[in-house]
């Protein structure tokens, strides 16, 4: 019963990204557009009468409808993501606190604190160092250099 679940969960998903990658193109927009306007242009033919109109009300009522879903299941997922690999770094980062991990449960004034500590380190990170100083190519190599050894470490402890 799980394994059927999990397919038409899979099914879905699968389907929900090609169709929101699908109609975020170019050729969705122009295909579109052009729908339109084979619509606008045969007003005259159809004596612009009420199925004329309801003919392009209703079709771009219902896949607005319908986007709606999909459009919202490729933001979940999208969000599910991002705040994975924020929490990632978080919890990799030995100076960061943990307690940033479950940021979203946390309440509005709970995060309005934290928001006052991360304004005053970036007002205090001003008054110290320039971008160009602080952000450095050579500071990047060291970052890296000091990353790999930390991991030829970890690897050669397990």
């Amino acid at each position: 019963m799980k394994k059927k679940q999990r397919n038409k969960d899979g099914f879905f998903e699968r389907f929900a990204s090609k169709v929101t990658k699908a109609t975020g193109s170019t050729a969705a927009f122009i295909s579109a557009f052009l729908l339109v306007a084979v619509w606008a242009v045969s007003g005259p033919i159809f004596d612009y009468s009420e199925t004329w109109q309801l003919v392009i009300n209703t079709g771009t009522t219902i896949i607005t409808f319908l986007m709606v879903f999909l459009i919202q299941k490729a933001q979940n997922k999208d969000s599910l993501a991002i705040q994975l690999k924020l929490n990632e770094l978080v919890a990799s980062n030995e100076m960061s606190s943990n307690s940033l991990i479950d940021i979203e449960e946390m309440t509005e004034e709970e995060m309005i604190i934290i928001q006052k500590y991360y304004r005053r380190l970036s007002e205090l990170a001003k008054k110290e160092k320039s971008i160009k100083t602080s952000h450095s190519i050579s500071e990047a190599q060291e970052l890296h250099d000091r990353k790999h050894q930390n991991s030829t470490k970890h690897k050669t402890k397990t």
